[in-house]
């Protein structure tokens, strides 16, 4: 299971958005939507949420850190199930944690689905040659090999 692409979709007033057929497919009868990292949502499949909430649940319960981390991410979690239309109901508070209103974009992280407001994607997710370039040999100097 891999989720890549990037897909644009309207959130409804109910707060309601449309999962492009190809990720529900994949993420299985229930899931996961909680905050994410730079301002949007991570969606994960069932059994992705629990390998990442055992993840957390393994981090130091008297570091700070590790508690404000699980909080973040634990606390922002709600699980969801697709309607008859293919559609979830994103939570009010996680909409206004990631400004979502109408305009949306769901992308494809390999393990996950981001959530974008789609002028949040556009500016924090436009690259050029030298942006990339820089990241790869930040990653392959902590051991990532491409």
């Amino acid at each position: 299971m891999e989720f890549t692409g990037e897909y644009i979709h309207t959130l409804d007033p109910k707060g309601r958005l449309i999962i492009p057929t190809r990720f529900r497919e994949q993420l299985g009868s229930e899931f996961y939507v909680t905050r994410g990292l730079d301002g949007c949502l991570f969606v994960y499949p069932e059994d992705e949420w629990k390998a990442f909430s055992a993840k957390l649940r393994s981090l130091p319960l008297i570091d700070e850190g590790a508690r404000k981390l699980t909080r973040f991410f634990a606390a922002g979690a709600t699980p969801c199930e697709l309607d008859k239309q293919g559609r979830i109901l994103v939570p009010a508070t996680l909409r206004e944690f990631a400004c979502l209103e109408k305009d949306v974009v769901l992308a494809g992280m390999v393990n996950r689905i981001e959530i974008w407001s789609k002028d949040r994607w556009i500016s924090n997710n436009t690259f050029d040659n030298e942006d990339i370039q820089n990241v790869a040999a930040h990653l392959t100097s902590i051991g990532f090999v491409l």
